[in-house]
């Protein structure tokens, strides 16, 4: 009985207690700080995928000419899981002449810009022209160079667009002879806007010019300026060599007066020189060093060690040069990108890239194999903080190797995929080339995602293959390298290889296995 007593004591001094403090406690708990994100985002007349960047914040739209810069529609977006936006409606015609600031919210506000890049295709041709017309937007100002032995107060001007797609200029050049001793200047009339435009043409002595040489290691491009319609090419001699060699046709791409010639075969870390030609006139020439002929660090992959549960592509003692998303499996399972003695020679070690659910039960998450250059640098809850690259300045045309492949159905997926649930698995290995400041940071949290993108501004080259099916033995692959620019020079190269093509959405197919081995870059076409 007085145990009866004494518990009904205990339970009604904590209801009151309870009472109590309810009485006195405020809301003040705080919410959590989560970023909201745009996940996707289209816009009425864009000629590639929006770059959304979750560091800065920022979301860079890609339109094209026959879109009014300053009455842009967005058509459809998606955000992060309970974000909204603050405000109103983006999918209003937005002025994206300047960035435009929006705000999102999840728990707290945070600003976002969506900014515009429209490529509009300018041009401006006259007879006898040398070279291609330099077109400056900011200054609203064209400069052309004909021959001196050219009247400059009777030019026929060929073509002209400086407006997009429906612009009207006045007065109306095309097809007139007219005085270019003094500067010209015309209307450009767009969605009701009007802008004075200045050309300019110049008579010039040279009749071909070597503009610039683009050394790379065994591949060299040439530019060179010559007259329209005439026979153009480009010569080249190693340093010191009496005869100069013709590039032949097939390695010269003409445009206008421009062209530009790809040279092949040449001996890296070795001087020539290359000079523009037009019917029998040569340009002065450039000299030129070809570059050096690096590897990747561990290119057979026979280099492992254990650190606990983690495997480590690379020797105990040696400084990191690959890395693997061991460090977040193991957090729940097993390091599931290991070292194989299978290999498409029978010696050495290879990679053995699997793709797993680790956790207990239902309870944990999908971790593709995985190995890439750069490090893992920390896991944040269940998920991983890459740091993808690593130094690189020399120019690379390919990347090869050996892989197999056991495809397996995808079996767990991100809610953005669940509609590939039940279909083959893909593998991926894909090769960039970038001029980031600093290795590029990957992270994997749905809160604050952040992937490479191939359409980075950054990105100089970019090349992949992908496997959709199993592939039971041995085969040699080949990535060759898509450049978008030949003058800029790489600071950071990444290669990825990994059993599931969107292991970073957590989906894939629990069992898919890739292997790869002996890996190599190639300089040459």
């Amino acid at each position: 009985m007085k145990i009866r007593n004494l518990y009904i004591l205990v339970v009604g001094l904590c209801g009151l207690m309870t009472i109590a403090f309810s009485g006195c406690i405020e809301n003040d708990i705080p919410y959590p700080r989560i970023q909201p994100n745009f996940t996707s985002i289209e816009a009425q007349g864009e000629t590639k995928p929006a770059l959304i960047d979750t560091l800065k914040r920022n979301v860079t739209l890609y339109l094209s000419d026959t879109v009014d810069i300053e009455n842009v529609y967005i058509t459809d977006y998606t955000l992060s899981e309970g974000a909204s936006v603050v405000g109103e409606d983006i999918k209003s015609g937005l002025n994206l002449a300047t960035p435009y600031p929006v705000m999102l919210k999840l728990y707290q506000e945070y600003q976002w810009t969506i900014t515009a890049v429209q490529e509009i295709q300018r041009y401006f041709t006259i007879a006898n022209q040398i070279g291609v017309s330099t077109i400056d937007v900011a200054s609203r100002r064209v400069v052309a160079y004909v021959s001196d032995v050219v009247d400059i107060k009777s030019v026929e001007v060929l073509t002209m667009k400086l407006g997009s797609e429906r612009s009207v200029v006045t007065p109306d050049l095309v097809g007139n002879k007219v005085d270019f001793s003094m500067p010209v200047e015309v209307e450009v009339s767009d969605y009701g806007r009007t802008s004075t435009w200045t050309i300019y043409v110049t008579a010039t002595e040279s009749s071909v010019t070597t503009e610039r040489v683009d050394a790379w290691s065994r591949v060299a491009w040439v530019y060179g300026v010559a007259e329209v319609g005439k026979i153009n090419g480009v010569e080249y001699r190693e340093l010191g060599a009496s005869e100069w060699i013709a590039v032949p046709a097939d390695w010269i791409t003409h445009d206008g007066g421009n062209f530009t010639a790809r040279i092949i075969h040449l001996q890296p870390g070795t001087q020539y020189e290359a000079r523009a030609t037009t019917e029998g006139e040569a340009g002065v020439a450039i000299s030129f060093t070809t570059g050096s002929e690096p590897q990747l660090v561990n290119p057979s992959l026979d280099d492992w060690w254990l650190d606990g549960k983690v495997w480590c592509p690379w020797a105990r003692d040696d400084a990191s040069y690959w890395d693997t998303g061991n460090k977040g499996a193991t957090t729940l399972g097993q390091s599931n990108s290991v070292p194989s003695d299978d290999t498409p020679f029978g010696v050495g070690l290879s990679a053995k890239l699997e793709t797993k659910f680790v956790g207990i039960a239902s309870i944990g998450k999908l971790a593709a194999g995985n190995l890439f250059t750069g490090s893992y640098v920390k896991t944040d809850g269940t998920n991983g903080i890459l740091a993808f690259g690593r130094e690189f300045t020399q120019r690379p045309t390919k990347l090869k190797g050996y892989l197999k492949y056991n495809c397996a159905p995808i079996s767990h997926s991100s809610s953005d995929f669940t509609h590939l649930k039940g279909r083959p698995d893909t593998a991926i290995v894909w090769v960039a080339l970038a001029d980031w400041a600093e290795p590029f940071e990957i992270r994997t949290n749905p809160a604050n995602r952040q992937l490479f993108d191939e359409n980075d501004d950054h990105v100089i080259a970019y090349g992949k293959v992908q496997y959709g099916e199993s592939v039971p033995e041995y085969i040699p692959f080949e990535v060759e390298l898509d450049y978008r620019t030949t003058q800029r020079i790489p600071r950071y190269i990444v290669v990825v290889a990994s059993a599931s093509k969107y292991g970073d959405f957590f989906t894939g197919g629990d069992g898919s296995l890739l292997y790869v081995d002996e890996l190599q870059l190639e300089y040459d076409y």
